[in-house]
């Protein structure tokens, strides 16, 4: 448990730096720490997919963010780096490495199964009362569409909103351009 303390207290120092630096790539990068934390806090409350979809979420808004604000910003690192800030980087990265030590303990040994030994996880559970509480003979739409069905949503909405934000993105011109080129 004294983990989540830790990563509490580093999400709050990532926050506060975040709202108070004037550099705008550092402010971006301790969102992102903030939002790596949180998935690290996932992993060890031991759900996995939530933690792998911040995980997938947070690379790609860091990615956007950090490819913005270079874009605008034309800051360079020269000269001395502050003291306070190369000991926070520090104790961050030594945090981290100590964190997935800990993760890597916990999990359960290559090819074992990790909800076979726990008697009342949601696995067993849903293996054993799947077709009676709803009535599905294939556990896997049980599970899909009726224990989790709220999770799948967010995860079609996420999926759906990802792919419409790539695809306006990405095309070669906008409705704007489009527009004004069929007009001359």
């Amino acid at each position: 448990m004294e983990i989540f303390y830790i990563l509490m207290v580093l999400m709050l120092i990532a926050g506060i730096i975040a709202v108070e630096t004037k550099d705008l790539l550092s402010s971006v990068i301790c969102v992102g720490a903030v939002g790596f934390s949180s998935a690290v806090m996932y992993l060890f409350l031991k759900a996995p997919d939530i933690a792998l979809t911040q995980t997938v979420v947070e690379v790609l808004g860091l990615v956007i963010l950090i490819r913005a604000t270079i874009s605008r910003e034309k800051s360079f690192i020269s000269g001395d780096r502050e003291f306070f800030a190369v000991v926070v980087s520090v104790v961050v990265l030594f945090l981290i490495f100590m964190a997935g030590i800990g993760i890597f303990q916990n999990m359960a040994p290559f090819g074992d199964a990790a909800f076979v030994r726990i008697a009342d996880s949601a696995s067993q559970v849903y293996l054993k009362q799947g077709v009676k509480d709803t009535g599905a003979t294939n556990i896997v739409t049980a599970v899909y569409l009726d224990y989790r069905a709220y999770d799948t949503l967010g995860e079609a909405t996420v999926l759906f909103t990802s792919v419409i934000g790539a695809i306006a993105i990405l095309r070669k011109k906008s409705r704007k351009l489009l527009s004004e080129g069929d007009s001359q």
